[in-house]
């Protein structure tokens, strides 16, 4: 069955795949970007800017006009910021929270009235492998991430029983734009850690360079909208990266650390 779905930053990257690949399966799509240049091909684009309370209503009541309906909310758009902790400022980190925390929080707000209204829904929300896992010089990155599986877990259990359900996607390194657009801290650069921020980030951009194909984000997502029941999270991306996440939980934590400082050459 078609749904009406509301993917938050679908101009680039990952929520461009996912929001193409579900029009494509003959879904009704809204993709939202602060300054959208129009509409991608069957996708309807909408300007929402997450950080923005009154941007995010309208943006969801105009949704609701159109379609008279929205089944499935896909948060979506985030940032990150690079830097190590003392080297960051608090307005870059309010920077950071706002849209990669508070974003969500905002948008999950404004659908669920509609999707309690209309007897059910679901939230998935673009998490990451850094939701689980510390990244050095991307603390609050991470910080941001944390936060937003902690949000999933809660509101899981606050929509039991209501026909309305969440879960989240944690990606690992992935081929998109992030990399060239990655942005650093003001003192990041000439800071202290300079040397090594520069040792670690270059392991991230080759990373990143080698991820894996966007398609296989969006494609998860299709599922995640079409089965009838999801679970809590749902990682994607390379094998090895995965598989880090799933080690953490079976060794020491001081033994993980130390595997951690090896694959980012932390010295």
């Amino acid at each position: 069955m078609s749904k009406v779905i509301l993917v938050t930053g679908a101009s680039s990257g990952l929520g461009l795949a996912i929001a193409q690949h579900l029009a494509r399966r003959g879904h009704r799509v809204f993709g939202t970007s602060r300054s959208p240049g129009g509409d991608m091909g069957s996708v309807r684009m909408l300007a929402l800017d997450v950080t923005d309370d009154v941007s995010v209503a309208r943006a969801v009541g105009e949704v609701i006009a159109t379609a008279g309906r929205l089944d499935v909310l896909i948060n979506n758009a985030g940032v990150g910021v690079c830097g190590a902790v003392e080297d960051t400022s608090l307005d870059e980190v309010r920077w950071q929270m706002e849209t990669n925390f508070f974003g969500p929080v905002r948008t999950i707000a404004a659908v669920l009235p509609h999707m309690r209204a209309q007897g059910g829904g679901r939230i998935i929300t673009v998490s990451s492998l850094a939701g689980l896992i510390g990244m050095p010089f991307q603390a609050f990155y991470s910080a941001s991430k944390f936060a937003v599986e902690g949000l999933n877990e809660g509101l899981r259990l606050e929509l039991s029983g209501s026909g309305i359900d969440a879960t989240t996607i944690n990606p690992g390194d992935f081929k998109t734009g992030f990399t060239a657009a990655r942005v650093f801290a003001r003192r990041a650069l000439n800071g202290s850690h300079a040397m090594q921020l520069r040792r670690t980030v270059d392991i991230y951009e080759r990373d990143e360079r080698n991820g894996a194909d966007p398609q296989l984000v969006a494609k998860l997502a299709a599922r995640l909208v079409e089965r009838r029941r999801v679970g809590v999270r749902y990682s994607v991306g390379r094998f090895e990266q995965r598989l880090v996440a799933l080690v953490r939980r079976f060794i020491p934590a001081m033994l993980f650390e130390r595997l951690m400082r090896s694959v980012y050459a932390i010295r």
